[in-house]
Parts: structure tokens; C-alpha cells; sequence
């Protein structure tokens, strides 16, 4: 045949609860004394299970099984929620792992590796000995698995997950002949596919390559799907058809790196350092047409301790005196101790930012840039205490407005409402007023407030806002909205809940709502 590739194939047979295993022994708990565990997927037929540990097993669990089959047999089961996206996210750390014994790798399934290791066993004392390593390097992180390797990839995915204990075949050759007693499942075809092979009466690879191809060729020449033609995976397997593969390339995030002839003994010379990385970085970052949105510094003492602070921006951005100066918040706490001799600034989290042309003739812009101003106030204030309001589709004044995250982008959704003024103040909560009036549906004439006694010199209103019957119960009361000056000449937002003779509830009461500037 002509093939002198290499590639491996590596199978996890347990990733998932191996690595549920892993996490739970990195909590401090022992894995081997919690009860039967399965983890289980949420379908439109209830809970199916994804996979299950030895207890599991052990009383009947298996994979593909609903939980509450598997119950029946088990009652003790602890049914955790699978983690699908963490699995892909460490099977994909795990394959480029695997590029120390190989130039390329790529994520194959939900639990498998490929690894092109062409002309690369021979590094390791041969490709039994690969195969021994690998299997003996992942079993120390707690995954157990299968490795086989030969010359196309359907050999090696069929030989480490059926193969049994042959699992190297370099020879194409001898392929055939290392794949023939393996069931049909082993050409990776999907269940429809395995279920007429078997009606078929062909139970092997063997039996599949006995008959004659023309046979095959009427009976599945409209089966484009290589999953559900077994003529194309033969093909694949032998290497008459090419097979697609993807190598998964790690991205280097952008980084700028110092290495210090001396040591740096006082914090403060610390913030010139970091304007030299903060240029580096600009400079890459522009040639990628980047912005960075998350950056972590790492600086590293004579001592080998490491420190990192980190910050998070609003918006993309690459201006180097900006970058900069959002670490100088970060700088307290450190202590150089026998010296800072290293320092690293990354961007983790990058953004596409095209250049933009300035025109010629816009006005000279003062103060600060409102996305710089939001940088520093997340930095100093932390992320949790600033927001930003956004309206809402609402009429009562405590639900017009929402909080969103310093990020968020308010324009995105925009009511128009045609509300009334609005005092600059609105109170958290209204407080409870007394109010003195000619005539219960008459204007107020005087009210107090927090103990003191306010005379109402100007009145306008009232603006009614009815109820939202859908939110609220059929018992609540409408408002009546004032907008009242004092003696002073102090302007403030009250209302009346509720109306005399509504049905609702008794005397209305006032409330304070908003104080106008």
C-alpha cells in the first residue's frame, strides 16, 4: 500500500468521570469512598447516564442508560450533571500535550487524541515503547487509556479501541490482517449502519471484506455519510480514500517579557517597567489589529515566588500609556522582597481593533474618554460596584431602569416611552410621607418628611401611572405623581397610592419618590 505514516490513537475510555475523579481528589476528597456516581445528560426522556465509576458499575450502571433505569438497580445513585464543555476544553489541553511526542495532534470524539508520531518512534526506544509512555504519562494524571498506532487513522482508532493487546502494526500490509477479526463497530459506522451489517449476518471486518464488492456498492451507493457507508470507511481504513484530518494549533497569546540585569528592590521603579512592557505589547497587538479587553502581569522575585495582578477593560483598547496606568491601582500589597529580577505582561483576552483615520478637522477633545474613565473606576472600585443603567419597558420609575455590567452596551435596547421629567434623584425606595390636603382628591398643601415640616409653595400634576396588571396582583392601587417646591425652594417628586372609593384599600397614603436638582 505504500504508507509509511505513523499516527496514534489514544482512548480514554472513562474520560469523563476519570476526570470528575481527578477534580474531586484536588478537593481533598478520596474518590474511592464517595457512593456510586453517575454522571447524566438532561434529554426529553429524562436523565440519561454519560458515564459512571466502579460503584457505579458495579450495581448495574452503565453508560447510555436512563437514571431512573439505572435507579431501579442502584437506589443509592448520585446523579451529578455532566460538564460537556470542560471535558472538550481538557481534552483539547491533553492533545496539545501530546505534541512532545509528536509534530501535530487534533481532538478525535468526545474521548479520543490522534497524534502524528511519523518517523518520531524511534526518539522513544520504538513504538511500543511510545505507546508505554503515553499510557504511563496519562495514568500519573489520573486518566486511564488505550494507545495504538498505525499507518492511517481508522487503523489506529480500530486497534485502540478493540485491538486487544496488539497494538502496533507499522506495515500496511498487515493491516488487513491485524483488522480482520474485529467487529464491524471498529470501521466507526454509525448504529443504523452496524445494525444492517449485523441483519447481513456480518459480524467482523473479516466477514465485510469477504464479500464482494459489487454487492456492497448496490446496497449502500446512496449512503454519502462515511458514518453510515461501510465501503468508504474500508477505504479510509486501508488508505485508498485520503482521510481529512484538522491539527489543533495552539495560539500563543501576545505577550511582552522583561529579564532585569538587577534586581528591582522598591515597587516604585516597578511602574516604569511596566510602561516598557506596556509598549511591547501595543506594538504587537496593532500588528495584529487587536485590542486587548483582560491583561495579567506576572512578576517574578529573586526568590522564585510569582505575583499577578490582573485587569479587565471595557472596551478593546492597545494605548500603552492607558494599559499602563491601570496597574499603577494594582501595585499595592507587593513586596519586592530580595528583588524583582522578571516581568511578564500578556493579553489574555484580545479583541479585533482596526485603526482608525482622525479627521482633520474635529475639535480637540478635553477631559477623559468615557471607556478610560470606566477603566479606572473597575479597577479601583472593582467590577462588582460599577454598573450602568439601561432602561426598561416599563412605567413605574423603580423598574424603568436596569443594571447592567460595565461592558454592556445600553444602546443595544431602547425604549421610547415618552415619560414625563424625571428627577435627577430617584430614591431607592419610597419613603412614606404625611401629607396635609384641602380635599382628599385635592393637591397637597404641607407634608412631612423624616421629622421635618415642609410648606408646599408650588404644585404640578398630577401624572397617573396605572398598575401593570400582568406583573401585579388585582389589589394594586394606580399613583398620582407630583412635582412640589417647598418654601425653600426645594423641588421634590411624591405620589398618592391609591384613590378614594377605588375598592382597593383604604385611605391612600403618600409617598416621596425623588428629589429634583
Amino acid at each position: 500500500m505504500g504508507m509509511n505514516r505513523a499516527i496514534v490513537s489514544i482512548w480514554f475510555p472513562n474520560f469523563a468521570i476519570d476526570r470528575w475523579s481527578r477534580s474531586t481528589a484536588r478537593q481533598g476528597n478520596d474518590a474511592a469512598a464517595l457512593p456510586p456516581v453517575v454522571l447524566v445528560t438532561e434529554t426529553a426522556h429524562g436523565p440519561v447516564i454519560d458515564a459512571a465509576n466502579a460503584l457505579a458499575q458495579e450495581g448495574g450502571a452503565r453508560a447510555g442508560m436512563r437514571l431512573a433505569d439505572a435507579r431501579m438497580l442502584a437506589p443509592q445513585l448520585a446523579a451529578l450533571p455532566s460538564d460537556h464543555e470542560g471535558n472538550q476544553r481538557m481534552l483539547e489541553k491533553m492533545a496539545l500535550a501530546t505534541q512532545r511526542w509528536g509534530p501535530w495532534s487534533m481532538v478525535d470524539g468526545p474521548d479520543g487524541i490522534l497524534l502524528d508520531a511519523t518517523n518520531g518512534a524511534h526518539l522513544f526506544d520504538g513504538e511500543a515503547a511510545l505507546l508505554a509512555q503515553i499510557e504511563n504519562r496519562f495514568a500519573l494524571q489520573g486518566f486511564g487509556c488505550n494507545a495504538a498506532l498505525a499507518p492511517t487513522t481508522g487503523g489506529a482508532w480500530a486497534l485502540a479501541r478493540y485491538g486487544g493487546p496488539r497494538r502496533v502494526v507499522m506495515d500496511g500490509s498487515a493491516l488487513p490482517a491485524a483488522l480482520a477479526p474485529l467487529p464491524v463497530s471498529a470501521l466507526r459506522l454509525n448504529a443504523d449502519a452496524g445494525l444492517l451489517l449485523k441483519r447481513l449476518g456480518l459480524k467482523t471486518i473479516g466477514d465485510l471484506m469477504a464479500v464482494p464488492r459489487e454487492s456492497l456498492v448496490r446496497r449502500f451507493r446512496n449512503r454519502r455519510s462515511p458514518a453510515a457507508n461501510p465501503l468508504t470507511r474500508l477505504d479510509q481504513v486501508f488508505g485508498r480514500t485520503h482521510e481529512p484530518l484538522v491539527p489543533l494549533i495552539e495560539e500563543y497569546p501576545p505577550t511582552a517579557e522583561r529579564r532585569l540585569l538587577e534586581p528591582v528592590l522598591h515597587v516604585s521603579l516597578l511602574a516604569r517597567i511596566i510602561g516598557d512592557l506596556a509598549d511591547d505589547l501595543a506594538r504587537t497587538l496593532e500588528a495584529e489589529r487587536k485590542g486587548v479587553r483582560r491583561l495579567l502581569l506576572h512578576l517574578w522575585r529573586v526568590d522564585g515566588d510569582r505575583i499577578e495582578r490582573s485587569v479587565e477593560l471595557a472596551s478593546p483598547s492597545r494605548d500603552p500609556q492607558h494599559l499602563a496606568r491601570l496597574f499603577e491601582e494594582r501595585m499595592d500589597g507587593i513586596e519586592a522582597g530580595f528583588g524583582i529580577d522578571q516581568a511578564r505582561l500578556t493579553a489574555i483576552w484580545a479583541e479585533a481593533l482596526d485603526r482608525q483615520q482622525d479627521q482633520l478637522d474635529a475639535a480637540a477633545v478635553r477631559g477623559t474618554a468615557f471607556p478610560v474613565l470606566l477603566d479606572r473606576l473597575v479597577t479601583r472600585l472593582g467590577r462588582d460596584r460599577v454598573s450602568r443603567l439601561a432602561p426598561r419597558e416599563s412605567h413605574l420609575p423603580e423598574r424603568a431602569q436596569r443594571r447592567l455590567p460595565p461592558d454592556a452596551d445600553p444602546a443595544a435596547v431602547q425604549y421610547d416611552l415618552g415619560f414625563h421629567q424625571r428627577p435627577l434623584k430617584l430614591l431607592d425606595r419610597a419613603e412614606p410621607i404625611t401629607v396635609i390636603y384641602a380635599t382628599p382628591e385635592g393637591l397637597p398643601r404641607r407634608f412631612r418628611w423624616r421629622g421635618a415640616l415642609h410648606d408646599i409653595a408650588k404644585v404640578e400634576g398630577p401624572e397617573r401611572i396605572a398598575p401593570e396588571w400582568w406583573r401585579e396582583r388585582s389589589t394594586a392601587r394606580l399613583r398620582d405623581y407630583y412635582r412640589i417646591e417647598d418654601e425653600t425652594g426645594r423641588r421634590y417628586w411624591i405620589y398618592r397610592h391609591g384613590l378614594i372609593g377605588d375598592g382597593r384599600g383604604g385611605v391612600p397614603d403618600w409617598y416621596l419618590h425623588g428629589l429634583f436638582a
